[in-house]
């Protein structure tokens, strides 16, 4: 069965930084795509950033460039974003998904329950 698990979310003040984890279980990451998504109060779900595996190819939403880098560990199968210069914008539920095919926001689904990000003061 596969599923996603999102962890390493919570409140950081504006500039501030976290990392998020993604585990899938149920298949291995090599040979898919890994995609962040967000989806914050009255805006729709959003992709942020994406590893292709197959390529090692990474996709980023023009505005986390710079400031977010999505990275993986394939020894333990695990998906990491790693946010710096954090701003209250940011605030949003992430959530990892895979891509069997393709890499396009698209082609993500069996989303994992989500981890609440805050950046507040």
């Amino acid at each position: 069965q596969v599923r996603l698990v999102e962890s390493g979310g919570g409140l950081v003040q504006p500039g501030g930084s976290l990392r998020l984890s993604c585990a899938p279980s149920g298949f291995l990451i090599d040979y898919s795509a890994i995609g962040w998504f967000r989806l914050a109060p009255g805006k729709e779900r959003e992709g942020v950033a994406s590893f292709n595996m197959r390529d090692d190819s990474t996709t980023y939403k023009d505005s986390v460039k710079g400031r977010f880098t999505i990275s993986k560990d394939t020894a333990k199968n695990t998906i990491y974003l790693q946010m710096n210069a954090l701003k209250p914008e940011d605030t949003a539920v992430y959530y990892c998904a895979v891509a069997w095919y393709g890499s396009h926001w698209a082609d993500f689904g069996s989303w994992g329950r989500g981890i609440q990000v805050t950046v507040s003061s």
